[in-house]
């Protein structure tokens, strides 16, 4: 898995799934559990993961919705 999208702000992560999985791209959200444990004031960013040969499609769906990939 490849790292596609990296925010603290959880609206951007719900839009960027919510893409993808629109145009059958598989994705997984990391470190989630780790936002929780901070207590969710947004310090520590989410990944969005998908498949490595999903990667260039993926960031054109970001590109063509101005999703910034915050890498």
């Amino acid at each position: 898995m490849k790292e596609l999208l990296r925010s603290t702000d959880p609206t951007v992560l719900a839009f960027a799934t919510a893409l993808l999985e629109g145009e059958d791209i598989d994705c997984f959200q990391m470190d989630v559990n780790m936002s929780i444990l901070e207590g969710g004031i947004g310090i520590f960013p989410r990944r969005l993961m998908v498949r490595s040969d999903d990667l260039l499609r993926a960031e054109r769906v970001m590109q063509d919705n101005e999703i910034p990939l915050g890498r």
